[in-house]
């Protein structure tokens, strides 16, 4: 067994953590997380309202007598958000981690703490987490350049950027995020300073994952190459997988003098959780996809996947004892 701060702190039996994640991180995957000895996060803003929010975190509990928690990503919308009902649902679920995303979680601080609340932080930098850290948060999940969704502007891969972080924050558990997927990158984050990892893109291709199978099968495909960054000239740049929709996109914004609109149809969110995540048409929309597919080779269960990572985590944690 391994045991760090974040084991002990949520009483979860591995350093494994399978954050947030738009059109995946519902509560029937975070169960099974939960039952495998790791922490999942149902995805707050993919439901319409407090009350649906907390259904779904009703129905989690039907499925697990273990710890869970809820992302919330903070994020400008043309519709407006209802964070502060997801907020009190949260409380009044008694549900007491929240990974938070986006902007700082500032004015949903101190109703959290009041309630006893928990909140990670996701940061793409150092300036950002210690930023964070002073204003609450409790713990950061430090995102590497190699993650899928949004790396930030800085480029600073995992291997530099999670030690500095630790560095900065000795006294704060931190989380590694973006190019873990397997035993060895658990064991690689626990000595760079983790105290846990971040897996999203391995978690999708699990069998209890609700997305389509072509899916999947894709992200078993793939490999490190098969990502694009878009959003650059936007300075709002996302990892996601290679597919025409894509490299249409990243053509388009090669040219920084090209606007929002003409790619806004193509980056449409609502094509990639309908056309892709649950029709399976790979090239019907944009989906995110991080560099770590390249280690991902199965679809087995979380169960399967969590007893796997843990394995080989303790067989390369005794070769370099030996």
């Amino acid at each position: 067994m391994i045991k760090t701060k974040i084991t002990e702190m949520f009483g979860i039996d591995t350093p494994i953590i399978m954050g947030g994640m738009t059109g995946v991180g519902y509560g029937q995957l975070v169960a099974a997380v939960a039952n495998a000895g790791a922490l999942g996060f149902i995805t707050a803003h993919m439901f319409p309202s407090g009350d649906d929010l907390l259904a779904e975190i009703e129905k989690t509990r039907a499925l697990t007598d273990k710890p869970f928690g809820v992302n919330l990503t903070l994020m400008p919308s043309i519709t407006p958000i209802p964070y502060d009902d997801y907020r009190e649902a949260i409380i009044a679920s008694g549900v007491k981690i929240v990974e938070t995303a986006g902007r700082a979680p500032t004015d949903h601080l101190p109703r959290f703490k009041e309630a006893g609340v928990k909140v990670i932080h996701k940061c793409t930098s150092v300036r950002h987490a210690v930023s964070a850290v002073k204003k609450g948060v409790d713990i950061i999940s430090i995102d590497g350049f190699e993650c899928a969704g949004h790396p930030g502007e800085d480029d600073v891969g995992l291997v530099v950027l999670l030690p500095a972080t630790v560095d900065a924050l000795p006294d704060v558990p931190i989380i590694a995020s973006g190019g873990m997927a397997d035993g060895r990158s658990l064991i690689a984050a626990l000595a760079l300073g983790a105290e846990a990892v971040n897996m999203g893109t391995r978690f999708c291709a699990t069998q209890e994952a609700q997305i389509h199978p072509n899916v999947k099968q894709k992200i078993v495909d793939n490999t490190e190459l098969d990502t694009v960054l878009v959003g650059r000239s936007l300075r709002n740049t996302a990892r996601v997988a290679r597919n025409a929709v894509s490299e249409q996109v990243a053509e388009i914004q090669r040219d920084p003098t090209r606007p929002f609109e003409d790619v806004k149809d193509l980056m449409a969110g609502a094509r990639g959780r309908i056309n892709v995540l649950r029709d399976g048409d790979l090239d019907g929309g944009i989906w995110t996809s991080g560099q770590s597919q390249a280690l991902i080779h199965d679809i087995p269960t979380c169960a399967e996947l969590v007893a796997n990572i843990m394995r080989q985590a303790e067989a390369v944690r005794a070769r370099i004892g030996n």
